[in-house]
């Protein structure tokens, strides 16, 4: 009797974009730009979006697969940014386009309702645990990386005649923000109410420091890792808490596996309109402060009180998910088009403002590094987690910053710096912005 053999079939991948199979994507893309060219598009959101969509994909996959590009620079998120604002400023889009996606993007809120949603969803998604104890022994480690690049890049600013103020605010500040979407998108609407100025003169300004600071933390990242090489006692390759020490971090607790139930995004979308309502309620009475950051303060507070079901707290992280994965590309789109003005980008790039990103990252690394010994950690563990990545590009920084340093380990504590992190800029820019 003869054995059975056992056929294995080896299916050709397809690529995919958005999950739709490349040959469908083209035909949707085809009939999106067709439309736009021929000025038959929807008005509205209807239209807005998803040619905002097919743009903003393209874009990103190009960006993902152009080398140095994708491993130094952020990226499809910078090839977005650029592109876009290449098609709008050198008029390759049609002009009621960049109107209608300017409108789309300012007035007609679709900003506030992503960063709304992103605020509420990666604040309430972290471990309530983790949270409270980050707050007393991790925070300490990210407000030094804070204070020394900002300290630093202020000194340099002076140095090279660049000006304090305007190194902190406009290279220290969104490097530290922790990415775009979180990050500068946020702090140029901060920006532009506080200071009355146009906000896309102050994305300008910040984009290319973001992309820059994001190149250097992950060559950073790859120098700290050789550093711990030579010097073994700086790091516990990997592990952040050094043994015996008097601090200690429980572990992340695993997430309870829920229902993906579509009333969960009803919810998440109130909730996160709740909370940013919450927060201009507040900044009625007390002005100093943005709104943006007092929703983050509100949300922490709620978090950590634990007053909030835990489906809602949920159903906030489920909306942020969908909102991540489905509308960045939507918003780096509209960043490129209604808030970066190529021309002041490209003037943008000096010598000086080099030097004044590369001090920036150096001052996250020696000020988390330092802190960490105080509270029981690792100085090159700590400089990767609460230093580097919060100078990255968000998520996509922390996974590329901590791949070149051989810590992947270190993810959990990479998100804290991002999401929480990325908060605490908000709220200091605020702050820095009525002092300066």
């Amino acid at each position: 009797m003869l054995a059975e053999k056992k056929v294995v079939v080896h299916e050709k991948k397809t690529l995919e974009v958005m999950g739709i199979k490349i040959q469908y994507f083209a035909i949707i893309a085809i009939i999106m730009f067709v439309g736009s060219y021929m000025k038959v598009l929807p008005s509205g959101i209807v239209g807005v979006l998803p040619l905002m969509l097919v743009m903003g994909s393209v874009l990103y996959l190009i960006g993902d697969n152009l080398p140095i590009v994708k491993d130094y620079f952020g990226g499809g998120a910078i090839v977005v940014i650029f592109g876009s604002s290449a098609l709008a400023t050198y008029k390759i889009l049609p002009a009621y386009i960049i109107t209608s996606t300017t409108t789309f993007m300012t007035s007609g809120g679709f900003l506030d309702l992503f960063i709304c949603g992103l605020i509420a969803g990666s604040l309430l998604g972290i471990n309530r645990k983790l949270l409270l104890q980050a707050v007393v022994r991790y925070l300490p480690c990210l407000l030094g990386g804070v204070i020394a690049a900002l300290g630093l890049v202020g000194l340099f600013g002076i140095i090279l005649g660049y000006g304090a103020k305007e190194a902190i605010l406009y290279i220290g500040i969104p490097i530290m923000g922790g990415g775009m979407g979180a990050g500068a998108v946020p702090l140029a609407k901060i920006f532009g109410a506080t200071l009355n100025q146009d906000p896309k003169v102050v994305m300008s300004i910040m984009t290319p420091a973001v992309a820059l600071g994001n190149a250097f933390a992950i060559v950073a990242a790859g120098i700290l890792n050789k550093i711990g090489k030579v010097k073994p006692s700086l790091t516990g390759k990997g592990e952040l808490i050094i043994p015996n020490s008097k601090t200690k971090l429980d572990a992340v607790e695993e997430v309870e596996d829920k229902s993906n139930d579509l009333e969960l995004y009803g919810i998440g979308i109130l909730l996160s309109g709740m909370f940013l309502t919450a927060g201009y309620i507040v900044g009625k009475f007390l002005p100093a402060i943005h709104a943006y950051a007092w929703m983050i303060l509100i949300v922490i507070i709620v978090k950590m009180l634990g007053v909030l079901p835990a489906k809602y707290e949920y159903a906030c992280s489920v909306w942020y998910s969908f909102v991540m994965k489905n509308f960045t590309v939507v918003v780096l789109v509209g960043v490129g088009i209604a808030y970066t003005d190529l021309n002041a980008v490209l003037a943008a790039l000096t010598f000086k403002y080099i030097i004044l990103v590369g001090v920036t990252i150096i001052g996250a690394v020696i000020g988390s590094g330092f802190v960490a010994r105080f509270v029981g950690f690792y100085p090159i563990e700590t400089a990767l987690s609460a230093g580097l990545c919060m100078a990255n590009m968000g998520g996509s920084g922390d996974v590329a910053v901590l791949t070149a340093a051989k810590r992947m380990k270190l993810m959990p504590f990479a998100a804290i710096s991002s999401r929480l992190g990325g908060a605490l800029i908000l709220i200091i820019a605020s702050v820095l912005l009525r002092l300066f």
